[in-house]
């Protein structure tokens, strides 16, 4: 069936060009990080409380030190990681993922061993502790491998089989009542090479044995004070693009029990309820709502804006039918009475769609605040038996807090969805169900997923669903007008995908393992290696003009879904400018973080016009922190095209006003501290018969700039709400004592006094907050 008979609107502008089945990543590994991380938390393995594990671990230990110290050409420390310099102004940014320099291991000396090590790398006792005859012939050499083991001089004269043992002659020395010996060159460097091969395999396993050992500290008693080394060997778990989360075991039918499911669904009503597909459904309450519904002409465009907007990124409705029973809901002459449930939807859908569109005459009466008030008063409280309607109303309420930034709220609504859609079974892959009802049913899963990952990452909180429990496919790569009762087709020619749930699913997935990098005190080069490969990985999933070395035209149905991507890679950089961070960890952070920025700023300067309305709370944050560090870094003509772009979202998303006001006043600290710094290298020149000449003249660039980046005021501005998080700011840290803030009249709080006035127009302060960024810009370049 083709689309244009159930969808009057223009086809979303996102196409698909690049298959899904990209290929696996890899975890980064490498044999040791970079100087600058070895903190010397760690001075020795982890032990187990068993004797056998620490006796395997210290004597492997032992062995290991003992050729380290007798090597002739030991390896040399690896080099500090090598970061590229920032691109110029000019240049076209990509992804620039973590390098890190491997430092290459020298080979081992062929000195043998002294004469208390064996060959093995098991300490060898005295002869007053050797044991006696009948155990040490139990044991073999540990290098004894079929056709290569080294026999000694009489079998290998004789070419017989030699099996000498640790501590006995071999039986042919004995019967013949000769000296079991090994002097031939061959046999000593034979034995030489199967030495160090045994004990790099013992080293390898005592480390695959400690990095278990420290995973499961860790899963039972949190994150571990442990060095970068230690977390460098705990793996990575990054799920592959394309893979379905792993499926649970069902208990198999055995007998013919519908006699017994009958009698369950009877008597077991108030006491517990059957799993979501073999319940009896209610007979929903069917109402007549015409008293509550807008005019058509003031529904047309916001259902449009929600359609072009929202749904290409969460299409979690089934657009022909919902557009079938809307056109039902304004039929002329009809009284058509509907579940309260699809009400709630509907007035749900056209909140988010109002904040998508331009206000004009018709919508103007039916602000976002409005119409999400009144699908909030057709939600039944006290219902005990939740539908997919309710879970996806829950999920478009949190999602329309969130834009008007209420993002408290937000998270409140989102964990009553998250507990609705459970309570329906939409987090298990359990059916029969009808082919559009069991496709809806995994895309309402899956944003609740996703706004539950970003949510729990924006705003540093622990995730309300586990990984573990998520049993449901991922969704089709089909649009839902070609997801009909008789099966998914797709007309010769047309576009089978033209949404994002996909790719920002495979980006989201990434989260979980991102929070616990988040974690640690430090997060070591390879982990940021692994995690960049990872969203590589992931950018080729979007559509080939999302690529930043694309000169494209992208529009922001493109753009949104890709900030997630750019988002978690900034929030992951940024995390090692934490005071724990050596200096040139920090420095390092700010430079990825800057190339993030750059890249953010390409692809907003090739955006089309469409952006201001069309931009997401998330895109407008995201733009916010990426100006901070161009700003730092000296990028003003890009963090200038940031600032407009901030400007012009500023009529559509309530966050950028205060975003503006804290870029006024970074812009204003920066402009001091530059003057500051200035006055003192200034003063700092050398002296001489030229002095009023160095008393004049103005400091190298590169110095000033070094004393920006180290400065840690400016630091903790840069941050920003890095310093949100009880676990990972550290700005209040030593504020205990000091007086509590006066509160603010008109309510105040993160969101800027929103939350006590969140009916108030956008951007009423926002040219006073414009024209002092641009008064403060100004005051930078000239400084």
């Amino acid at each position: 069936m083709a689309a244009a008979s159930h969808n009057p609107y223009a086809r979303s502008p996102n196409p698909s060009r690049r298959s899904y089945d990209s290929s696996s990543v890899s975890s980064a590994t490498s044999p040791k990080p970079p100087t600058q991380y070895l903190s010397g938390l760690m001075g020795s393995t982890l032990t187990t409380s068993t004797t056998t594990t620490t006796t395997t671990s210290s004597s492997a230990a032992s062995a290991t030190a003992t050729p380290a110290t007798s090597r002739s050409n030991p390896a040399q420390a690896p080099h500090p990681i090598g970061i590229p310099p920032l691109p110029s102004s000019s240049s076209q940014c990509s992804f620039q993922p973590y390098t890190p320099v491997t430092a290459t291991s020298s080979a081992m000396g062929r000195d043998s061993l002294p004469s208390g090590e064996s060959v093995g790398g098991t300490p060898v006792p005295s002869h007053a502790q050797l044991p006696s005859s009948s155990s040490s012939q139990a044991q073999k050499r540990a290098y004894r491998q079929r056709r290569k083991d080294p026999s000694c001089d009489a079998c290998r004269e004789r070419k017989v089989k030699c099996d000498a043992t640790e501590m006995t002659s071999c039986s042919e020395c004995s019967s013949r009542s000769v000296k079991c010996q090994f002097t031939k060159e061959t046999n000593r460097r034979m034995s030489s090479i199967k030495q160090v091969q045994d004990l790099e395999k013992q080293m390898q396993r005592v480390q695959r044995e400690n990095s278990t050992l420290r995973r499961l500290m860790q899963e039972r008693d949190g994150p571990l004070d442990m060095d970068v080394d230690g977390i460098e060997q705990l793996p990575l778990q990054l799920p592959e693009i394309n893979m379905a989360p792993k499926h649970k075991k069902r208990p198999a039918a055995m007998h013919d029990l519908a006699r017994a499911r009958s009698n369950l669904r009877i008597f077991s009503r108030g006491v517990w309820k059957p799993p979501a597909p073999f319940r009896r459904p209610a007979t929903p309450e069917l109402r007549d709502f015409q008293h509550l519904l807008p005019p058509r002409q003031a529904t047309e465009p916001l259902l449009r804006a929600y359609y072009a907007s929202a749904h290409t990124m969460t299409p979690i409705v089934h657009w022909p039918s919902f557009q079938q029973a809307v056109d039902n809901l304004y039929k002329p002459g009809s009284s058509v009475r509907v579940p309260q449930t699809f009400m709630s939807l509907f007035f749900a859908v056209l909140a988010v769609g109002r904040l998508f569109t331009v206000e004009n005459e018709q919508n103007r009466a039916y602000s976002a605040a409005h119409l999400v008030e009144t699908a909030r008063t057709l939600i039944d409280p006290w219902n005990n038996e939740p539908v997919l309607d309710n879970a996806r109303t829950l999920v478009l309420i949190s999602i329309a807090l969130n834009e008007l930034n209420l993002k408290s709220a937000a998270w409140t609504w989102l964990g009553s969805a998250v507990r609705a859609a459970q309570d329906i079974g939409l987090y298990s892959e359990s059916g029969p169900w009808p082919i559009i009802e069991g496709e809806m049913r995994r895309r309402t899963w899956w944003t609740i997923y996703i706004l539950d990952r970003s949510l729990a990452l924006e705003l540093g909180r622990p995730a309300l669903i586990d990984d573990s429990d998520c049993d449901v496919q991922l969704p089709a790569h089909v649009d839902d007008h070609f997801i009909h009762d008789g099966g998914m087709l797709v007309p010769t020619g047309a576009e089978p995908l033209t949404h994002s749930l996909l790719a920002v699913i495979h980006v989201v997935r990434s989260y979980t393992a991102l929070g616990r990098a988040l974690s640690t005190p430090v997060i070591a080069p390879t982990r940021l290696a692994t995690f960049d490969q990872h969203f590589a990985s992931c950018l080729s999933t979007f559509p080939q003009t999302c690529d930043p070395s694309s000169n494209a035209a992208l529009s922001p149905v493109l753009l949104n879904p890709l900030i997630y991507l750019l988002h978690a890679r900034l929030l992951l950089h940024r995390h090692n400018l934490m005071p724990t961070c050596p200096p040139d960890v920090r420095r390092t952070a700010i430079e990825q973080c800057t190339h993030t920025a750059l890249e953010t700023a390409s692809l907003l300067a090739r955006t089309t016009s469409a952006l201001p309305e069309g931009a997401t709370a998330l895109l407008t944050t995201h733009i916010f922190r990426c100006t901070l560090f161009l700003l730092l870094t000296g990028y003003l003509e890009q963090a200038s095209s940031c600032i407009r772009a901030l400007g012009a979202i500023n009529e559509h998303r309530d966050v950028a006003a205060p975003c503006g006001r804290f870029l006024a006043f970074f812009v204003s600290a920066l402009g001091s501290k530059k003057a500051e710094y200035a006055a003192f290298l200034a003063q700092a020149a050398p002296s001489g018969p030229s002095q009023q000449q160095h008393a004049h003249r103005a400091p190298a660039p590169g110095a000033l700039q070094d004393a920006l980046l180290r400065d840690e005021e400016l630091l903790a501005y840069v941050s920003a709400d890095l310093q949100a998080g009880s676990d990972t700011a550290w700005v209040w840290a030593g504020g205990e004592r000091e007086p509590p803030p006066a509160p603010l009249a008109h309510g105040g709080g993160c969101n800027g006094g929103r939350e006590a006035q969140p009916v108030q127009p956008r951007g009423a302060d926002q040219p006073d907050e414009r024209r002092a960024l641009g008064v403060g810009i100004r005051r930078l370049g000239g400084a």
